[in-house]
């Protein structure tokens, strides 16, 4: 049994704004979730105590949602509560993902899924923060970008012409003729560096330890940040990285700092890349990712650190599905 939830708002309590706004609210429902009404269980309405001249179930017969079981009720009166707002639960017999639909006045009750809105994610690495920050735009259905990919792939460039890491000249020299895009294919984030697919190539650990050197240069950094900052713009999604909340969104409306002990993220890499076939000796990347540590939270542009306003979550002793949960709980808190 899946519940799916919606709310609406009418601008005065008459009869025909109650039937017009519940025929939209249940018919939205109903086409966001590709559902049948034969799959409809039960539909529960609650209206606060502003509305007095029509049962919403009543207008929800008549817009032909008649084939299940309906019920109305009134909300008590809350001080400084949302006025003239119906609110709806449909239980539904459906395996599936549901996508609540909140319109006209009540999209304020839920800012999460009624507008563009941004979910960072920081940490350390190996702190779990890219599977999390998967997991988390995979359940709201929004979009995730993996900034850290995009660093990853000038280091990449870097590596292969040859330039010296630490000469921010040269490197910024090498990012004019560059053609870095990133791409999303069933949902998943591609990162093509002049036109090569280069997802795996840029998790090699010499490249990461590259990546964190290229990244500490100003214009580099600054170059990312308004890519990253233009798609953030345009569509709700989930960055994870070392500077989101204090430097390219710092105005994001969720913003999370994860970590974990030392050994655990040393481990937690080990068995990724070891899982891919390479052979990683895990003293050598645990001390590459206290180096790293140390490198990110020291640069002089946007370092690696926990954001004024950001939940602390130590990840240490948590499976994914808790952090996930946590971070979905303080999510609604905020709301």
């Amino acid at each position: 049994m899946v519940v799916i939830r919606g709310a609406t708002t009418i601008p005065c309590d008459e009869k025909q704004e109650i039937q017009k706004a519940v025929k939209e609210l249940l018919e939205q429902i109903e086409s966001c979730n590709l559902l049948k009404k034969e799959e409809i269980v039960s539909i529960v309405f609650s209206s606060t105590s502003d509305i007095h001249s029509y049962y919403p179930a009543k207008a929800a017969r008549e817009a032909g949602f008649g084939s299940c079981s309906l019920f109305s009720s009134m909300e008590p009166e809350i001080d400084g509560g949302l006025g003239l707002c119906i609110r709806v639960m449909l239980f539904v017999e459906k395996d599936m993902m549901p996508r609540h639909v909140y319109l006209r006045g009540a999209k304020v009750l839920r800012r999460d899924i009624t507008s563009v809105y941004n979910v960072a994610i920081d940490g350390p690495a190996g702190s779990g923060k890219s599977t999390v920050a998967r997991r988390l735009a995979a359940d709201y259905n929004i979009l995730y970008l993996d900034t850290g990919a995009m660093y990853r792939a000038c280091a990449v460039k870097a590596l292969e012409a040859k330039v010296n890491l630490e000469d921010e000249t040269a490197i910024v020299d090498l990012m004019r003729s560059v053609k870095l895009d990133v791409e999303y294919e069933n949902g998943i984030q591609k990162t093509l560096l002049d036109g090569e697919n280069v997802s795996e190539k840029i998790r090699l650990p010499h490249v990461s330890m590259a990546a964190s050197i290229v990244s500490k240069h100003p214009s580099v950094r600054m170059h990312m940040a308004e890519k990253q900052r233009e798609i953030a713009r345009k569509m709700s999604c989930v960055l994870d990285g070392r500077d989101i909340g204090t430097f390219v969104l710092p105005d994001a409306d969720f913003k999370f700092y994860l970590t974990a002990r030392p050994e655990v993220r040393a481990k937690r890499r080990y068995d990724e890349l070891v899982a891919k076939g390479h052979e990683v000796d895990f003293e050598a990347l645990k001390a590459d990712i206290l180096r790293r540590d140390i490198q990110d939270s020291t640069r002089a542009i946007a370092p690696l650190k926990q954001a004024e306003d950001a939940v602390l979550i130590d990840t240490s002793d948590m499976t994914v599905e808790e952090v996930v949960t946590l971070i979905k709980q303080k999510m609604q808190e905020k709301i």
